[in-house]
């Protein structure tokens, strides 16, 4: 049976935990403050569930993810992640982060950051755009007139092959939006960003209780570019 470890398991975390249970995988869940600190996750995610170090579920993953702040990637293992498939969820606050300097230049993006702590692993970046309510409420069965697509960017094919994989299991189409240098396409305040899956409208806002609402791959193309033109303008 396959596993997903997860590096972080908070919001994000905690729900792509859920959904990857339900789907039928092997979890494995960690958090900077130790696997004691997870009892009650996993006694709610029930036998395919178990917590465990960073390295551990570095270790354990077929695929792992990264769910953390991004000012604590330089913590994350590098030695248990080389030739693994990891997917980065990070965005950039600067509020919680401090301040970047090559991501205020724009001259590297979030995922390229955790590539360079991670050289032997083969990053994608994955999940960073949605809300994780919306992530919890929209998977759909494969071929559903309603699938939610999300979009991943990643510099290795069979890396992307495997995330596109990873996202089917639980129940989301891939958009693939190119090399992780084109990652900012889908970042914090573009078109891209938890707008396409918010049932209120553009610029009201999202409510702790908003719904969500489906966005399909053609939705999201049209996002996506919508990015490219506001940094053509500027």
């Amino acid at each position: 049976m396959a596993t997903l470890g997860l590096i972080g398991s908070g919001n994000i975390g905690g729900t792509l935990a859920r959904l990857a249970v339900d789907a039928g995988l092997d979890v494995v869940l960690s958090n900077s403050r130790g696997p004691e600190t997870l009892a009650s996750l996993v006694e709610e995610l029930g036998p395919r569930a178990r917590a465990a170090t960073p390295a551990e579920a570095a270790a354990a993953g077929d695929w792992v993810v990264v769910t953390i702040p991004l000012r604590g990637i330089g913590q994350v293992p590098a030695e248990p992640l080389a030739g693994k498939v990891v997917l980065d969820t990070g965005n950039y606050y600067p509020q919680r982060d401090g301040r970047i300097p090559e991501l205020d230049a724009e001259e590297t993006t979030t995922s390229e950051l955790l590539q360079r702590q991670l050289p032997g692993a083969k990053v994608v970046k994955a999940f960073n755009n949605i809300y994780f309510k919306h992530l919890a409420s929209l998977p759909r069965p494969a071929g559903a007139a309603d699938r939610t697509a999300l979009p991943i960017a990643g510099d290795d094919a069979g890396a992307k092959a495997a995330a596109t994989e990873l996202l089917d299991t639980l129940g989301f189409d891939v958009v693939d939006a190119g090399p992780l240098a084109e990652g900012w396409r889908f970042q914090r305040d573009t078109a891209a960003y938890v707008v396409p899956y918010a049932h209120a409208p553009q610029g009201a806002g999202i409510s702790a209780d908003d719904p969500g609402s489906p966005a399909g791959a053609d939705e999201l193309r049209t996002a996506l570019a919508a990015a490219l033109r506001y940094r053509d303008m500027e």
